[in-house]
């Protein structure tokens, strides 16, 4: 995402919520540049769900702010996340995307 993008993002949440611009600032540009290092790095594959669970968890531990906060500002920004999502999923298909052979393995756990 260029920083035009996330400015956007921090615009749109500040304006629907009740959360100043600087802790919006903090909580997107967190989340996203976690997800962002995640799929230049990571060798596994996830799940849509589990991996905005896993941006969430992160961003809590490592902003310090509550979860329910957290979670709010990311949902808010659910449309920039999902956009971020695609793009990485077009950049690097083999982290997210899952094969029949993994959702056969977990349906037998």
């Amino acid at each position: 995402m260029t920083d035009h993008e996330i400015n956007r993002a921090v615009q749109y949440v500040t304006a629907s919520t009740s959360y100043g611009r600087e802790t919006v600032a903090e909580i997107l540009k967190t989340g996203f540049g976690e997800l962002s290092a995640l799929a230049t790095q990571a060798t596994r594959r996830f799940d849509r769900e589990t991996l905005l669970e896993y941006v969430s968890q992160w961003t809590i531990k490592r902003t310090g702010r509550p979860e329910p906060l957290v979670r709010e500002v990311l949902g808010c920004a659910g449309r920039w996340l999902d956009d971020l999502y695609d793009h990485i999923a077009r950049q690097r298909p083999d982290l997210l995307a899952r094969s029949l052979d993994d959702e056969n393995e977990a349906e037998s756990i």
